[in-house]
C-alpha cells in the first residue's frame, strides 16, 4: 500500500483527517490546526453535517478543510496522510485497522482498544503497511512530568516506594453516554479515566505491573462508575487508583518515597484555562517546596511529537509494547471488581 502523498506546497506538513465528530474535538481539532508541522485537511461523521458543524465549532476560520458525511470517504481520500481517532471505545480497532489498510498513519484516542489481541492486530497491520500508530496519552507530552522525573532522579525523596492516582470528575447529563454501555464494550469509569491512571502509575514507577486487586460501582446498564484498587509492581513498589464518574474534579498523582514525596498536582492542562501547573514536593529532612510552570498546552505538543514522527520516520514516545501493557492491567483490574479476587496480569 502507498502512502498518500504530501501537498507540494506543504512537504514539511503532515496532512490529517478526523474520523469522527466526538466532543474531544474541542482539544484536538485545534491542536492538528495550530501545530506547526500538521495541517488538518478533512474531518468525517456519519451523522449528516455533524463534521461541517464540528468543523466551524472549533476552527470557524478554517476554508480549506473538507467535510465527509462517511467515514469512508476520508479515508478514500489519498490526500490525506494521518488520521486521529476519536471514536467509541469499542471501534477503536475496527477503524484503525481500516485507516491502516488504507496507507494512513494513526493517532486513537486511548484507550488503543479493548483487548491485547486487538492490539497486536493492529500491530502487524501497521508494520505491514509500514505505517506508524500512537495511543493518544496527551498528559505524557507536558514537560511537568519530566521535572518530576528529576526531582525523583536528585534523590530528594529517596528510593521510589507507591504512587498514587486519582482522576475523577463529576458527570454531567450530556456525557452520560459514557454510561451507556456495559464494561465489555468499553463503557464506564475504567476504559475512560482509568487507561490514564493505569498509565501514570505504570510511568511512575517505571515496572510492569504483577497483580491488581480493585472493587467497583456499577450503574444497570454494566459500566463501572466508580473503581478503586491497588496494583503490585514487579520492583515490589505498589500502585494505588481511585477514578470515578461521581466525585469531584481530580487529576492528580502523587509519588512516595523513603524519603519523602513529590505530587503533580493537575495532570490535565486544558488549555485556555485558569489551571496552572504545580508540583509540590517534601523531604524529611524539612526541606519543601512548591513549583509553579507555564502553561502548556499538551495536545498541540502531542500532534506536534507525532507529525514529527511521520516526517522524519522515528518511533512514536508511546508505543505498541505500552499499550499493550496498559490494556493488559485494565482488563485485569475489570477482572478482579467483577470476581472480587486478586488477578494475576499474565
Amino acid at each position: 500500500m502507498t502512502l498518500a502523498t504530501k501537498s507540494s506546497t506543504e512537504t514539511n506538513k503532515v496532512r490529517w483527517g478526523i474520523l469522527g465528530a466526538a466532543r474531544v474535538n474541542e482539544r484536538l481539532l485545534p491542536a492538528i490546526v495550530e501545530a506547526g508541522n500538521s495541517t488538518l485537511v478533512a474531518i468525517a461523521s456519519r451523522r449528516p453535517g455533524a463534521a461541517a458543524e464540528t468543523l466551524k465549532k472549533y476552527a470557524p476560520k478554517l476554508t480549506d478543510v473538507t467535510t465527509y458525511d462517511t467515514l469512508e470517504d476520508l479515508l478514500n481520500d489519498t490526500s490525506i496522510q494521518a488520521v486521529y481517532i476519536p471514536m467509541a471505545n469499542d471501534e477503536h480497532a475496527e477503524w484503525a485497522l481500516k485507516a491502516i489498510a488504507k496507507g494512513k498513519h494513526v493517532l486513537i484516542e486511548k484507550p488503543m482498544a479493548l483487548t491485547v489481541a486487538d492490539i497486536e492486530a493492529i500491530a502487524v497491520a501497521a508494520q505491514k503497511h509500514q505505517v506508524k500508530v500512537m495511543e493518544g496519552f496527551m498528559y505524557r507530552f507536558h514537560p511537568q512530568h519530566q521535572r518530576v522525573k528529576e526531582i525523583i532522579a536528585s534523590g530528594i525523596i529517596g528510593e521510589v516506594r507507591s504512587a498514587r492516582a486519582s482522576y475523577s470528575f463529576l458527570m454531567r447529563p450530556a456525557r452520560m453516554y459514557r454510561l451507556e454501555k456495559d464494561t465489555d464494550h468499553g463503557g464506564g469509569a475504567m476504559w475512560d479515566v482509568g487507561p490514564y491512571a493505569m498509565h501514570t502509575l505504570r510511568y511512575c514507577l517505571e515496572s510492569e505491573p504483577l497483580s491488581v486487586s480493585c472493587v467497583a460501582k456499577y450503574v444497570e446498564s454494566g459500566a463501572d462508575i466508580s473503581t478503586s484498587g491497588m496494583v503490585d509492581f514487579a520492583n515490589g513498589t505498589r500502585g494505588h487508583f481511585d477514578i470515578s464518574f461521581e466525585s469531584a474534579r481530580q487529576t492528580e498523582y502523587t509519588i512516595v518515597g523513603t524519603k519523602g514525596s513529590v505530587k503533580c498536582h493537575t495532570v490535565w492542562q486544558l488549555p485556555g484555562t485558569n489551571d496552572v501547573p504545580v508540583i509540590s514536593w517534601w523531604s524529611d529532612d524539612g526541606r519543601k517546596a512548591e513549583e509553579q510552570y507555564p502553561a502548556s498546552n499538551h495536545f498541540n505538543l502531542e500532534i506536534a511529537h507525532f507529525s514529527d514522527c511521520i516526517l522524519n520516520d522515528t518511533a512514536p514516545a508511546l508505543g505498541i509494547a505500552d499499550a499493550i501493557a496498559n490494556c493488559k492491567l485494565i482488563v485485569a483490574a475489570l477482572e478482579s471488581a467483577a470476581s472480587s479476587k486478586v488477578i494475576k496480569i499474565k
